[in-house]
Parts: C-alpha cells; structure tokens; sequence
C-alpha cells in the first residue's frame, strides 16, 4: 500500500484512539497531532506525526499498525516515539536520534509543545517543562546537523 493511501488510516486510528480526550491547553489532543501532521514534510513524515502518541497514550500497539498495513518504516519511528518504563528522557530522546524519520517528528512535537500561546497559564511547572523540551530541540538539532 502506497504512503498516500494509509495517512487516511493513520488519521482515522488516531482520532479514534484519542477520543475525547483533551491536552493541556483545553482543546480536544487530537488537535495535536493533527497539527504536526500539517507541518511534516512528505507522507511518511505526516503518517508518523499523526501516529507519534498513540501507542504511548492509547489502546493501539505497534501490532495493530502492522496490522492495519503500516511498513516496518513507520512502525519503527512510532516506536522510537514511545517512551519505555524505566527510561529516562535523556535516554528516550537520544534513543528517538537514532532514527531519522522519528527525530524529525519528534522536532515538531517539541516546537508544538513549547508554544506557550496555547497554554491557560505559564507558571512555574510549565516554563520547567518548556526549558526541558528546548534542551530536547538543541540536543536533537546538534545530532541531525552533525550527521551527514
């Protein structure tokens, strides 16, 4: 199956799996993904943009996307995605490195996340959280611009 043929699956899944639920600035979460997906370049990128948390946060696995016909490619940066019990987010950050496809998605997700237009409040929790995820984008940028 072309990747132009499964981002429709890839949005479909994730609105299902996300349901209702609503992100930290109010809105439905789907939004979120859906937003990165609008910024990714190429459908490989859009697939696993709209897919990034849906493993970590919902019902579906990595098994369900093969199922559904999603390419090792895919699954494999969606998997990058997932943060693993017990892993620290140095560790998970330098593991989402590894992959290409996963780092350039993640990218987004950081640049999305650190938005702090979207947000009811900026206090003290959520300028430490913005200050993670920047060293998150410094990190992932030194490595992709290392990389030739």
């Amino acid at each position: 199956m072309e990747y132009r043929d499964l981002l429709p699956i890839a949005i479909h899944l994730a609105v299902e799996a996300h349901g209702a639920t609503i992100g930290k600035d109010g809105t439905p979460y789907i939004l979120h993904p859906l937003r990165l997906m609008t910024r990714a370049n190429g459908y490989a990128e859009q697939i696993v943009a709209v897919l990034h948390d849906t493993v970590e946060d919902t019902y579906l696995n990595l098994d369900i996307l093969r199922e559904e016909g999603f390419p090792k490619e895919i699954r494999n940066a969606v998997g990058a995605l997932t943060r693993k019990d017990g892993e620290t987010y140095e560790e998970f950050i330098e593991r989402i490195a590894e992959n290409p496809l996963a780092t350039a998605v993640k990218l987004l997700d950081l640049y999305d996340n650190i938005d702090a237009t979207r947000l009811p409040e900026l206090g003290d929790k959520e300028l430490q959280r913005i200050a993670k995820y920047h060293r998150a984008i410094v990190r992932l940028k030194a490595i992709t611009t290392a990389t030739p």
